[in-house]
């Protein structure tokens, strides 16, 4: 089946915003964080632009794409991954090997609170419970095995480290407010890691479809422009 194209134009906040997407190589933590998105994006940005980019790729340039042969799961999270529930954008913390990565990641005391959270949560027909006590870096782990690019088909990849501040940063580096989000083609955007004064619910809006793509588009920067 032919994949749908997202549209260029979307009203967000009741505006027409364009979407430019910035394709690139295969990022790699060989490529410097700063250099590579400077490189590709300032190249298509123009005054009055938002830059996104994809949590995934910059948490890869990171070096937080961990091979899973690299990865000794221990006890816990042999126990507790068993009990988080799959759902429909991707496995989460549902495998042994993601798991491990959130344990290392806040603590394993953290993420057996978060598992009774989550279970109690569940006996009162709530969800959501495990996440919420488990933390922002635990959720933005991605699994093994559900990456489109195939470099990292066996990576588990940790979000981005401290993504607020990183997105911060990107933008005093590129004179451009840089957003770090996590979409999906399931659940929607989410905005990660933003620098002071951006407007949120304006790249949220517009990142909603997720045009960067689910697969190997290899298009990880979105540049939105808010028409006037």
């Amino acid at each position: 089946m032919a994949k749908k194209e997202k549209p260029p134009v979307i009203e967000a906040c009741g505006r027409k915003v364009r979407r430019v997407p910035v394709k690139t190589h295969v990022l790699l933590e060989t490529d410097p964080l700063v250099e590579t998105v400077k490189r590709y994006a300032l190249a298509a940005a123009r005054p009055g632009d938002i830059i996104t980019i994809a949590e995934s790729p910059v948490a890869v340039m990171q070096g937080r794409a961990i091979p899973i042969s690299r990865i000794k799961t221990g006890f816990w999270a042999s126990v507790l991954w068993r009990f988080v529930k799959k759902v429909p954008y991707g496995i989460g913390l549902r495998s042994p090997w993601s798991m491990q990565c959130a344990i290392d990641e806040v603590g394993a005391p953290r993420i057996i609170r978060a598992a009774i959270a989550g279970a109690w949560g569940k006996l009162r027909g709530r969800s959501g419970d495990f996440y919420r006590v488990a933390g922002k870096q635990a959720a933005m782990i991605d699994a093994a095995h559900t990456s489109g690019v195939k470099e990292f088909y066996e990576c588990v990849i940790k979000g981005p480290k401290d993504p607020d501040g990183t997105a911060q940063m990107l933008s005093r580096e590129l004179g451009f407010p840089v957003a770090i989000v996590d979409a999906n083609d399931i659940f929607g955007c989410a905005v990660v890691g933003v620098p002071e004064g951006l407007d949120v619910k304006l790249v949220q809006e517009a990142m909603r479809d997720n045009p960067a793509g689910q697969g190997n588009e290899l298009t990880p920067i979105i540049i939105l422009r808010p028409e006037v």
